[in-house]
């Protein structure tokens, strides 16, 4: 089969298209799941203040002094919570940008790298990500790419000024 360039600008533009799809539904899934985090840290919360009420009400009984040690337990599940949920809510954003980056056909490498990244999301985004590197591997979507960025901005046109000029003859 021939190569057709026509045909193969409409086979670039439909697999970006759908890779953009693709990311934009990875970065929504992502932001869901990073609500678990928000969860897990509340939970830890929750327990620390159980632990601290129940240590207190103990140690009152008892007679004795409070001990910090459980408490910091529920300290740790809400500082792994919040952990959590700050690197899913990167990761949705990083995936929402190269979503945009894949639209506007900008920032390939970028693009490759974060590709590269998504696959330890097994499985869906390891799919995800071999697709991406196969299409940005090409050529003609790397002339996509290309095609969009600049070159440095030349120097100004070069305009005379008096002190440029030469001196008028002398009669």
């Amino acid at each position: 089969m021939p190569y057709d360039p026509v045909r193969q600008a409409l086979a670039d533009d439909e697999h970006l298209r759908l890779l953009t799809i693709g990311y934009y539904i990875s970065a929504g899934i992502s932001a869901a799941y990073s609500l678990l985090g928000i969860f897990y840290a509340l939970m830890g919360g929750m327990m620390g203040l159980a632990i601290s009420h129940s240590a207190v009400s103990a140690a009152a009984r008892a007679g004795q002094s409070n001990d910090a040690a459980p408490q910091i337990i529920g300290g740790l599940f809400a500082l792994v919570g919040v952990a959590i949920f700050l690197s899913l809510i990167a990761i949705a954003a990083l995936k929402f940008y190269v979503a945009r980056c894949l639209e506007q056909r900008k920032s390939r490498t970028f693009c490759f790298v974060i590709a590269i990244l998504s696959c330890l999301g097994v499985p869906y985004g390891t799919v995800l990500g071999i697709f991406t590197i196969l299409v940005l591997e090409r050529p003609t979507v790397k002339r996509l790419f290309d095609a969009n960025v600049f070159p440095p901005p030349s120097a100004p046109p070069f305009v005379p000024t008096v002190a440029d000029s030469p001196a008028p003859p002398r009669v």
